[in-house]
């Protein structure tokens, strides 16, 4: 069979490429062609465009990219027409993704879905036109099943990919030698994988480092970046600066300042206690306050449907407000507690093998 994937985000990319490998398994003449990363890439087939062109953050964001959006969904369409695969895998990314969906269908493409917008969040209603573009949803969040069938829609829940990938991961027993990080303490910065939110978080995360002496920071990098990008952040200051190495850093942390995001919920599941930070442009954050229907923007808290992790939103994103609460979590009573509620959290999350669940359930209905 041909399979299109379409992911858009760093987040998508390890999904997607968990996914790529659980197709291989059960279809061994699978071929791959996608729009995704360098994840996606090692597992083989052609990468059409990667996520680096695709992520933009924010309503400000969107509007002063349109012309690349616009762009990069032109080159979609024509590629699906063209290469006119067996189905269409789109993996999270809803504002690009439900665009290409509508299209597929459009012109009699199988379209799955892996890893739901979300639209419990705002605009509910957008569920509508989910049941007219896509033809298998398949979930990663529990509580999501109950949420579509209220609107009247089945989907699948396979259960969360990250289990599948921590799964697999072995940690480097030389780690800390390899990267000089000495014996310390270790408390890891995860600015995430978009421009606007590294240019707006790290700063931030770095200005604690000077109320921690007796700890080592890292920044967990992203790989579409370099060196030289970083260290104008990083300037004098004693931190280090880890590509390709966010599970071994977690593996050995002590504590973490998140970026909100798939890394909140990988945070957790390394039992690495967190404080989970955000900023968003102006007009992004004033309209995400009017539609936003939730209580929490952490996947941490919002699994288990209470605060387990502080969240500091927008103003609250500062380095008096992070110190605090770092320091409430690098011992202590606070520690204690959150890493008493991962425990409740990794119940719930369940067993690996959502990759190979939603690959099986994928390829049977292609048999049908």
């Amino acid at each position: 069979m041909k399979y299109y994937l379409v992911a858009g985000e760093a987040s998508g990319d390890l999904h997607g490429a968990n996914l790529m490998k659980a197709l291989k398994a059960e279809d061994g003449e699978a071929v791959f062609r996608y729009f995704g990363g360098d994840k996606m890439e090692a597992e083989g087939g052609a990468l059409v465009k990667h996520y680096a062109d695709m992520a933009f953050m924010g309503f400000t964001e969107v509007v002063l990219n349109l012309r690349t959006i616009f762009k990069n969904l032109k080159a979609c369409k024509e590629d699906l027409i063209q290469w006119k695969p067996d189905v269409l895998i789109l993996i999270d990314f809803p504002g690009f993704n439900l665009k290409i969906a509508e299209f597929a269908k459009a012109n009699g493409i199988k379209v799955c879905y892996y890893i739901s917008p979300k639209v419990w969040a705002w605009n509910q209603k957008r569920v509508l036109k989910i049941k007219k573009v896509v033809d298998h949803m398949f979930c990663i969040l529990p509580f999501e099943v109950d949420f579509y069938r209220e609107w009247g829609m089945a989907v699948d829940y396979v259960g969360n990919p990250l289990l599948d990938e921590i799964a697999q991961f072995t940690p480097d027993l030389n780690f800390r030698r390899n990267q000089q990080l000495g014996d310390e303490k270790i408390i890891a910065l995860l600015p995430g994988s978009r421009k606007q939110e590294i240019e707006r978080l790290l700063p931030v995360m770095l200005s604690i480092t000077e109320h921690f002496p007796g700890y080592t920071f890292a920044i967990a990098a992203a790989p579409n970046f370099t060196e030289t990008y970083y260290h104008q952040f990083i300037g004098a200051k004693k931190v280090k600066l880890l590509f390709n190495n966010t599970y071994n850093l977690l593996h050995h942390a002590h504590a973490a300042v998140v970026a909100s995001g798939t890394a909140t919920l990988e945070t957790a599941l390394f039992k690495v206690p967190q404080v989970v930070v955000y900023k968003g442009g102006t007009i992004s954050i004033a309209i995400a306050r009017l539609l936003v229907k939730i209580k929490f923007i952490s996947l941490v808290n919002l699994i288990v449907n209470k605060k387990i992790v502080t969240e500091l939103i927008q103003e609250d994103c500062n380095t008096k407000k992070v110190n605090e609460e770092l320091k409430m979590i690098t011992e202590g009573a606070g520690r204690d507690t959150m890493l008493k509620h991962y425990d409740e959290l990794l119940l719930l999350m369940g067993q690996p093998g959502a990759s190979a669940k939603t690959a099986r359930l994928i390829v049977e209905n292609l048999e049908k």
